[in-house]
């Protein structure tokens, strides 16, 4: 039986939202051709894309490609529901005009992930359990506010560097919040440098939570030296922490087989940051993709 997923990237292969000297100087047009030629199905946005509705959809239709969502910078670990709330309209907008049912809510409040001489261990923490429930009632409220306004679900990512880093972080922050109204963004990269040497543990863990997922491999080598030697988080990436699936360790046929099983249906999207200086983009890209597609089609047969 077919399974329903589709397979998009993140154009952080070929261009860095955070740090700009990589690749900082490729046309969206490059990265948007070669993900087409390669046979992504659609994107992820980045800060070169268009920033309106219409714009957008324009430019992903030139290529073919549609649109997967977009990362959201949110500030509710810090601020209230109502300025999330007006802070989220244009980018909400946008993603809800091109079909997008999910949105990638990153938590920057606080966050050190884009810092590049901050030790990615000098990260935010919640205080005690009453800021612990205090910001998942927060979530709560601006995720319900997404699907009853645009028909968005809020899928939080996990991420290096923020408030929500490592499994015990992602176990509280599903404790917390109301399964109706706050989704999980299951990263298989980040799960494993938060602290998931087993990727499939927290995975199983939250399936019935799980809307969206980022497939990056991981180099573990690097990610022991980063810890060791208190990188920053844009240090590791520049050092090769990340790279695509087929190029890592992590098992993709356990990952994507457990997915499958558990029945979830949605974009499988490869998003691994590195310098393309040293990992050259288009290369890479085909490299994550063809892995993927070829365990999705084995497990579609």
């Amino acid at each position: 039986m077919t399974w329903n997923v589709r397979i998009g990237i993140n154009p952080i292969s070929w261009m860095n939202d955070d740090l700009p000297a990589l690749g900082g100087e490729t046309p969206l047009e490059t990265a948007l051709s070669e993900g087409a030629e390669i046979g992504y199905e659609g994107f992820e946005l980045g800060n070169k894309f268009p920033k309106d509705g219409p714009g957008l959809k324009a430019k992903l239709g030139e290529f073919g490609v549609a649109c997967v969502s977009g990362w959201y910078s949110g500030f509710l670990a810090e601020d209230t529901v109502e300025a999330e709330v007006a802070r989220c309209v244009a980018h909400m907008e946008k993603l809800q005009y091109n079909g997008a049912k999910v949105v990638v809510y990153g938590e920057c409040a606080g966050t050190v992930q884009g810092q590049i001489d901050t030790p990615v261990s000098k990260r935010p923490t919640f205080r005690d359990a009453a800021a612990w429930q205090a910001y998942t009632e927060r979530l709560n409220a601006f995720g319900q506010h997404l699907i009853d306004t645009y028909g968005i679900r809020l899928a939080y990512h996990h991420h290096m560097g923020a408030y929500v880093e490592s499994p015990a972080d992602i176990d509280q922050l599903m404790a917390l919040t109301d399964p109706a109204k706050v989704f999980l963004l299951y990263d298989t990269g980040h799960a494993y440098f938060g602290g998931a040497t087993d990727p499939l543990v927290p995975l199983k863990k939250h399936l019935a939570r799980v809307v969206h997922v980022h497939c990056k491999d991981v180099r573990p080598a690097v990610i022991t030296q980063a810890r060791n030697d208190g990188w920053s988080f844009l240090h590791g990436v520049i050092n090769g922490t990340f790279t695509v699936p087929g190029d890592g360790v992590i098992d993709y046929d356990a990952v994507l087989t457990t997915l499958k099983e558990a029945g979830y249906e949605g974009w499988l999207v490869v998003e691994a940051e590195q310098d393309p200086a040293v990992a050259p983009s288009y290369a890479y890209a085909k490299k994550g993709h063809d892995t993927l597609r070829a365990i999705v089609d084995r497990l579609s047969a």
